[in-house]
């Protein structure tokens, strides 16, 4: 069957977040497929901010009210109505609460109510427990009074992590959440991190299984809440290793993992791109969620594209109300995709404690692959990210250079 003919000129895409690697390759996925790019950034000067792929950068907060205010100024100067992706949570927290403010944009998100509930780890806890959904043994700890508690009750190891990644949590550290093996340590990280948790944080058991047994769905629903693309991965690697983000990930073929994140995300009447990772206990082999992200591409949405699915595509075209793209089922090629700075330092570590050998690396990099960073069209991320990192760690050779040595010698 042919394609439907698609004007030329196709309308913009804003991506919100352009200064993030989840930003760097939504923006050159859609101008790969001929769509212009505008980029809104807090950062100029980040190495994805650096993407030949963007025709026109916008400096602005990426989220609260400052963002809607950039982006009704923004509407008056494009032409037409723009699609709207945003690659990060604060900014799809900010569009999902003001969206009657953004009627020159196309972009589909389910309800407010539904988008906080699943974004908001508390209110997601609370909707787990209340329908059944596989989640290992959780306390919310709104004081330190839960946190006691929950430091003489929780099976150990657990790992605390804020309800929402508040600006004071990104601003007070770029961890996601904390694992920590008994009371002692909850309790410490509790008076460390909860005010930049705003005073609400999760304590949950810890999964047992290695990094390979972290499973995700990246999905799309339609404007009717259909599931129209589900894409099916596992990490390999992960840095920061045990509760960092995916290094280097595989395509593969998991039906449980599948049809739990097309019924959790219909169960609420869900609709444009979400995500859902799920961890393979190894103690009773239960399939075990870990988090959902919706509203936005995540950094391994890619992976989709690189095995032929096109996700983010599909979102743009159901913004504007066009027919998907014929590209939308998985068809189980095997892929891979690597952020190979990351990749090398969470191999390293693995190499220290001789859980895996140089040629194991090699080998567990090979094969078809698409690069978080890297592309040889666009070079000047990359080029950054390396020179800017080497830069990083000859600082930090001067420094314990120059530091004072302590000791005698014998």
């Amino acid at each position: 069957m042919t394609a439907p003919q698609l004007p030329a000129d196709r309308p913009t895409a804003v991506v919100v977040g352009l200064d993030c690697i989840t930003g760097l390759q939504t923006a050159r996925i859609l101008a790969d497929r001929g769509v212009p790019v505008t980029g809104v950034v807090a950062d100029r000067d980040h190495f994805c901010a650096k993407t030949r792929h963007a025709n026109r950068l916008v400096v602005s907060p990426t989220s609260g009210e400052r963002l809607i205010e950039t982006l009704v100024r923004l509407a008056s100067s494009l032409s037409g109505p723009a699609v709207l992706l945003p690659c990060t949570d604060g900014a799809v927290l900010a569009i999902s609460r003001w969206r009657e403010r953004l009627g020159s944009y196309r972009f589909v998100l389910p309800d407010h109510d539904v988008v906080e509930m699943l974004m908001d780890k508390v209110s997601f806890t609370e909707h787990a427990l209340r329908t059944g959904l596989p989640i290992p043994s959780t306390r919310i700890l709104r004081g330190r009074t839960d946190a006691l508690e929950a430091a003489g009750s929780m099976p150990w190891p657990a790992v605390l992590k804020p309800a929402l990644k508040t600006p004071g949590w990104v601003a007070a550290t770029s961890t996601k959440a904390f694992r920590v093996g008994d009371g002692e340590a909850l309790l410490a990280a509790w008076d460390r991190w909860s005010d930049a948790a705003d005073g609400v944080m999760i304590a949950q058991a810890w999964i047992e299984g290695g990094e390979t047994a972290l499973y995700s769905a990246n999905a799309y629903f339609d404007r009717e809440g259909q599931p129209r693309v589900v894409f099916i991965a596992r990490k390999i690697r992960q840095w920061p290793p045990q509760t960092g983000t995916s290094s280097l990930g595989e395509e593969v073929r998991d039906d449980a993992v599948r049809e739990t994140a097309i019924d959790l995300f219909r169960g609420v009447g869900y609709r444009g791109l979400a995500y859902l990772e799920m961890k393979l206990d190894a103690r009773t082999g239960q399939r075990l969620i870990v988090e959902p992200n919706v509203g936005r591409p995540t950094g391994r949405s890619a992976i989709a594209e690189c095995g032929g699915v096109e996700l983010i595509y599909s979102a743009y075209r159901d913004a504007l109300g066009e027919p998907l793209p014929e590209a939308t089922e998985q068809t189980y090629r095997g892929v891979k995709w690597i952020y190979w700075r990351h990749d090398l330092q969470a191999a390293a570590v693995q190499m220290a404690r001789r859980e895996l050998s140089p040629l194991g690396w090699w080998r567990s990099v090979r094969g078809h692959r698409c690069e978080a960073v890297f592309d040889r069209r666009d070079p000047r991320p990359f080029a950054i990210d390396l020179l800017r990192t080497l830069a990083t760690a000859a600082g930090m050779v001067r420094r314990r250079g120059r530091s004072p040595r302590t000791g005698s010698s014998k």
